[in-house]
């Protein structure tokens, strides 16, 4: 099994798991607390599953689950109940297990006998570790690893693998009894009182071990995580509102965005990156970061610093068919799993994506409108100019995407699943393949090269590449444009026949400004049809077409962060109401979801189930699934900065009671209140004019701005 090409789906995890993030550790378990064998439950740090059992018994009886108590998204306490003690019909032994997740784990394990008289009781968790790779978990193919060593010391067990050099170290205060696989604890809990033991699971990375981010040596709020969670808090700015569906889907967002960042501890000074989500997704992601990135601008600018500047030291300049790397390409991937026979590409950056390089592009470009960090966006410059040239030498004038090998990835866009790009009929489209989105993102990096050049006062260069801008957008809205149809193509296969299905990529399209005008109202129609609009969200693909399954990832699945890009676009070009329709519909959807939105849900219609369909699979906490409320919020307002040419647009559309605190722009922080009187924005910058109307869907040449 290679890491890049398994084409099919990982297991359900199914909704009576509790998922715990934090940077790139988390934990799967049972809604008791247990990590059982057998699947996808454990305990994971850096692409490794640390325990695959971690399973508590109580006079050999299993927990009754009572209560899941969410805390943070790394925090959790599990209530649950042992079995009756003897003689008596009822428990009268809770068991509360306080779970934090980060870097290993830390487990503060508390009997409450709720008895008159002492319970005297042996405590036992049953553990087991594979050392297993994050993909092997994934695809269900787990390597046996005959070296697994399991040990035990004064305070708990050693367990190693040596080929893998990867392993945990499991600790408990007070010391246990312990054996290969299991913690003994013999007790007696007080009447009416409480015995506790805390237990710390400590991660082996190439043979060095490190603690657990909670330390049982340590009080929890002195933990890094909370202090990090504790400046999220108080550095991000804050959205409130009278709507009451925004308000709490805004505030989960907030958590799982913060719980998602991941620190470079090569660059502890550095802002965070982002993983893209749990469980299945703890890394870097060139595309994924990039676009939650931009969509959580207004919340924070320090993912897209730190994304950015992670992204350009990683940044290909080599030829390599098995990675894909070129010069200039921004990465697809970055993981850390164990080195081993069966996972060749575990540990490496895999470059196998057609979009990350314009959307690195893209991204600062974005940081400049924002009049945020200058000297960051300078230092970044070169890495843009390299990410530009890649693009130049690939795309004539289309950019396409073949993989390399036969172990890369066959789809390189955002729908990456190996079916996802097919003809109306549904038969599969054949590579090199030209997406419609891809040529968006292009037209737009290049519109930003313009400026770049225009910048440093580079007439030559702000010509050629608003030159380049023009030739792709005209030549697009000509080769992609089905004028029978009335929407644009999904793409060009490798013969240059538009494949005409329906599909939600175009609304991209609108997101960058590559589409003409005139061919606008036609594509909003298309998108919001029946056929394409499900009341919650935007399928990805029509249900009419071939390949059409509600059920499918990427053929007629609704995706919120591909709703939010929609939605965007449709402001862009001045459909309101139709950006509405999508915006509502979605907070309708998050409602149902425990107001989380999750990566994808199924396509059914509105009007067939009264409530969204799950998908099985899908990711939660996921990044730009956590980052499109934010961005949902900026299209309704119409929040578009232009800080180098002194100007920011700000109209809202039929927003109730809202505000925005400490909105990072141009080094100030400024407040957004919108209300029945109108819309007040104070601390803006001195020489900064607002404009209270939509900005147009075009985007002028440099020179041409006035």
């Amino acid at each position: 099994m290679d890491a890049w090409t398994f084409e099919g789906q990982p297991g359900a995890l199914g909704d009576t798991t509790v998922t715990l993030v934090e940077g790139g550790s988390f934990c799967v378990s049972a809604r008791n607390g247990d990590i059982v064998q057998g699947g996808a439950q454990g305990v994971y740090h850096a692409d490794t599953r640390l325990l695959s059992r971690w399973e508590l018994r109580v006079d050999d009886c299993p927990i009754e689950a009572l209560r899941v108590l969410a805390g943070e998204p790394y925090h959790a306490t599990f209530l649950g109940r042992a079995c009756p003690r003897p003689g008596r019909v009822e428990s009268t032994l809770l068991v509360i297990r306080d779970r934090y997740v980060g870097g290993g784990l830390r487990e503060d394990l508390t009997l409450r006998n709720l008895a008159d008289e002492p319970a005297g009781c042996v405590v036992d968790i049953q553990v087991a570790s594979d050392v297993a790779g994050l993909f092997e978990v994934k695809s269900g193919r787990v390597q046996h690893v005959a070296d697994v060593e399991m040990t035990t010391d004064g305070s708990g067990l050693l367990i190693v693998s040596a080929t893998r050099r990867r392993g945990t170290r499991i600790v408990a205060e007070p010391a246990p009894f312990a054996v290969p696989g299991k913690l003994i604890f013999r007790v007696v809990v007080p009447a009416r009182g409480e015995w506790t033991v805390s237990l710390q699971v400590n991660p082996i990375l190439e043979d060095e071990e490190s603690p657990a981010w909670f330390s049982t040596h340590h009080p929890l709020e002195y933990a890094e995580p909370a202090r990090r969670r504790a400046d999220w808090d108080r550095l991000s700015s804050t959205i409130t509102t009278s709507n009451r569906a925004f308000s709490q889907v805004l505030h989960r967002s907030r958590e799982d965005l913060g719980a998602l960042r991941m620190f470079d501890p090569s660059v502890p000074d550095e802002p965070p990156t982002i993983a893209a989500g749990a469980p299945w997704f703890m890394t870097l992601f060139g595309r994924d970061s990039l676009l939650t990135s931009w969509m959580a601008l207004p919340l924070d600018q320090c993912l897209a610093i730190g994304t950015l500047r992670r992204l350009a030291r990683l940044q290909g300049d080599v030829d390599d068919p098995l990675t894909e790397e070129e010069p200039g390409k921004i990465l697809h991937e970055l993981r850390f799993g164990p080195q081993c026979p069966g996972s060749s590409y575990a540990g490496r950056a895999y470059y196998g994506s057609v979009d990350s390089t314009p959307l690195f592009v893209m991204l600062l470009g974005e940081l400049r409108r924002w009049g945020v960090h200058e000297e960051v966006v300078e230092q970044l410059i070169p890495y843009a100019d390299a990410a530009l040239g890649w693009i130049r030498r690939s795309a004539d004038p289309f950019l396409s995407y073949q993989r390399k090998s036969d172990q890369g990835l066959i789809n390189q866009g955002w729908k990456d699943s190996f079916d996802a790009i097919n003809f109306a009929d549904g038969t599969l489209a054949r590579a090199p393949i030209a997406l419609a989105e891809v040529q968006g993102y292009v037209y737009a990096a290049y519109v930003v090269g313009a400026y770049f050049a225009h910048h440093v006062g580079d007439s030559a260069l702000e010509k050629e590449w608003f030159t380049r801008a023009t030739r792709i957008r005209e030549e697009f809205n000509e080769r992609f444009w089905l004028p029978d149809r009335g929407y644009y193509a999904i793409g060009l296969d490798g013969a240059g026949r538009p494949i005409d299905s329906l599909a939600s990529n175009m609304g991209h399209c609108l997101w960058t400004g590559i589409v003409d005008e005139d061919k606008a109202s036609s594509v909003a129609e298309r998108l919001l049809s029946p056929e394409m609009f499900t009341g919650y969200g935007v399928r990805t693909l029509a249900s009419d077409m071939g390949a059409y399954n509600p059920m499918s990832y990427h053929n007629g699945s609704v995706w919120p962060h591909d709703n939010a890009l929609i939605a965007a676009g449709l402001m862009r070009y001045g459909f309101a109401k139709e950006a509405q329709r999508i915006v509502y519909g979605l907070l309708d959807a998050a409602e149902v979801f425990g107001w989380r939105l999750p990566e994808l849900f199924c396509g059914f219609d509105r009007a067939e189930f009264a409530w969204p369909v799950p998908y099985p699979t899908s990711s939660s906490p996921q990044a730009w699934a956590a980052a499109s409320p934010i961005q949902l919020v900026r299209t309704l307002l119409r929040l578009e900065p232009c800080i180098p040419y002194g100007r920011v647009w700000l109209d809202p559309v039929e927003l109730e009671s809202l505000r925005i605190t400490g909105l990072p722009l141009a080094g100030s922080r400024v407040t957004i209140d919108v209300g029945e009187e109108g819309v007040a924005v104070a601390g803006l910058p001195e020489g900064i004019a607002l404009i209270n109307e939509p900005r147009g869907p075009t985007t002028p040449a440099p020179s041409q701005v006035r």
